[in-house]
């Protein structure tokens, strides 16, 4: 007895399903994974060109004023100490709790970046949303 053999039928992978999936798997992926924020403070920093101040705000703001000594004054008070808790504990009490007013960082050209960093720190560890960094226009010499 003569059986005939069947012709072999090509086996195709189909590449469109293999990518559908590829794509659920892609997108099963970005939707399940978790991003770690960092924590930053967002500055506000004025632009060199325009010139304009700021205009004032209806609300009440925090101004920290930072000498060339590296000492602090709040709203028109100097602190007695230089450090971080002082700082921290005259913000938050000049702010009554309110962590979304406005709080303005002014420092000497001379001043260490220490006092600087030390007052945005207080800021960050405090909840303070809104810095801002001010300078003052360079005078030409005469």
């Amino acid at each position: 007895m003569k059986f005939r053999r069947k012709a072999r039928e090509n086996v195709d992978i189909g590449l469109a399903p293999l990518i559908d999936v590829v794509f659920i798997l892609l997108l099963f992926f970005v939707v399940t994974t978790t991003f770690t924020r960092e924590t930053q403070l967002k500055v506000d920093l004025p632009e060199a060109a325009s010139g304009t101040p700021p205009q004032d705000a209806e609300k009440k703001q925090l101004e920290v004023v930072i000498d060339v000594d590296g000492s602090f004054t709040l709203n028109g008070k100097a602190l007695i100490k230089h450090d971080l808790s002082t700082l921290m504990a005259a913000l938050s009490k000049e702010s009554g709790g309110d962590t979304g007013l406005p709080m303005i960082i002014s420092a000497d050209g001379k001043t260490p970046h220490q006092a600087v960093i030390t007052a945005m720190d207080a800021a960050g560890k405090l909840g303070f949303a809104q810095l801002r960094i001010t300078t003052v226009e360079a005078q030409p010499e005469p």
